[in-house]
């Protein structure tokens, strides 16, 4: 689809939540709406688009404080958006992840039967989130954006989700999480490998050419352009039950600490196996500049240092060979945990639920999230692995070992159970500042 081919981006129509790093640390809260009357629910779109922080304005005074706004397919429709224009979004968007269960792993305990209600429903049309540096501010953000909802009887709130990150990085398993973002052309923000290669900006912004020099623009252009799709995820982690896996397969805490890096790719510490081969530095975790700076192939191309079918060789094999041209699966990706830390040294499930909520931002759903959980996540094909699913977030029940390459022999695990249960989840349409206008401006 044709569209002008102008690589500078337009950052004062970009919804800041698209393209800017989230504080740490932060407290963050997602509330999801049905529209149940369409006039109002334009007014909604209407509020948003005059409250919504852009890209452009990092140095604002709310500082790193800011608000989103995301539709669903359902939503466009409850709005009223024509049929010839929602056919032009991602398929992928068009059916909606309940829909997309299959091919994204998500059977047995993470069905969409057993996702928390109403999440995967036709029921959710918008998802507002706010995002601050703590909980005082981010009350204060909420209560600044309630206007934008606040007395409109045909707008419902039907969920919400608080999350936090601690100034620690670290998530419930106990990884230093966030490490890795990509750069963007034209965005501001520098990426986290300075290995690498800026992408194009059409990867992550709708209505700018891409990798491939192709443009995705749904149609019209005021609403295709400078807007971004997000694959949002709750995801249940058994804690107990990961911690007792690394017990039980390793021959002391230091051998359970080598495991749980083999398995992630990194120490929890946040240093990579690929620059602390031997033993954790949690110096060079802390450190935003280095802990992220590194490629495979040259040094490690049989993964004998970081395993190939580790967490983060999957998430991002970088240079490695793979099947798959890695810079056309690369995604933005925000993270937040929820629920209670599990204490210290517990080995008990308490009953409490707690795990991650997950923003996957990229302007193609099908071969940026949809192939790396569906290919990388959960096959081992791409690295010369058949029956091998990704250690941490893979769909595997107990039918499949965790291998680590060594030297004279590769020591194999017991079989993985699944840590990470999908909770739910939904593919939004993060619409530009214009677009909000737009489709607050709607008519019959």
């Amino acid at each position: 689809m044709s569209a002008p081919m102008d690589t500078t981006l337009e950052l004062d129509d970009i919804q800041r939540g698209v393209l800017s790093p989230r504080p740490t640390p932060y407290a963050a809260t997602y509330l999801a709406f049905r529209i149940d009357d369409r006039t109002q629910g334009r007014e909604l779109m209407r509020r948003a688009g005059s409250a919504v922080t852009s890209a452009a304005d990092s140095s604002s005074p709310l500082g790193d404080t800011w608000v989103s706004v995301a539709v669903t397919r359902w939503g466009l429709e409850a709005l009223g958006v024509p049929r010839a224009s929602l056919d032009t979004f991602a398929w992928e968007f068009r059916q909606g992840m309940a829909a997309r269960a299959g091919a994204l792993g998500d059977v047995g305990a993470s069905s969409p039967e057993n996702w928390e209600t109403p999440l995967g429903t036709t029921d959710v049309h918008v998802v507002i989130t706010a995002v601050a540096p703590d909980s005082p501010r981010l009350e204060a953000a909420m209560d600044r954006a309630r206007p934008v909802h606040d007395r409109l009887p045909g707008v419902t709130a039907i969920w919400r989700q608080d999350c936090y990150a601690l100034p620690t990085e670290t998530e419930h398993f106990g990884y230093r999480d966030g490490v890795s973002h990509p750069a963007v052309e034209g965005s501001g923000v520098p990426g986290s490998n300075q290995l690498e290669v800026p992408l194009k900006s059409g990867e992550f912004v709708l209505g700018y050419p891409d990798e491939l020099g192709g443009v995705q623009a749904p149609q019209p252009t005021v609403l295709g352009r400078n807007g971004s799709y997000a694959a949002f995820r709750k995801l249940h982690q058994k804690v107990a039950e990961f911690r007792a896996y690394l017990k039980d397969n390793s021959t002391g805490p230091e051998d359970e600490e080598l495991i749980a890096a083999k398995i992630l790719g990194r120490w929890r510490s946040g240093a990579p196996l690929a620059l602390a081969p031997q033993r954790d530095d949690p110096a060079l975790g802390a450190d935003p500049h280095r802990r992220n700076s590194f490629l495979y192939e040259e040094v490690d191309p049989a993964g004998f240092i970081t395993p190939g079918g580790c967490h983060i060789r999957r998430a991002n094999p970088r240079d490695a060979s793979v099947a798959g041209a890695v810079r056309l699966h690369r995604m933005i990706r925000r993270g937040a945990v929820y629920g209670p830390p599990l204490p210290e040294g517990a080995l008990a499930d308490d009953g409490t639920d707690r795990g991650l909520m997950f923003a996957f931002i990229g302007a193609h759903p099908g071969r940026q999230f949809e192939f790396v959980q569906s290919e990388w996540m959960n096959d081992g094909v791409f690295f010369g692995s058949s029956d091998m699913r990704d250690p941490v977030v893979g769909s595997a029940d107990g039918e499949f070992a965790f291998t680590i390459p060594r030297r004279p022999l590769r020591r194999r695990l017991a079989p993985l159970p699944r840590f990470v249960v999908t909770r739910g989840g939904e593919y939004c349409f993060l619409p530009s500042l214009s677009a909000l206008r737009w489709l607050g401006d709607l008519r019959d």
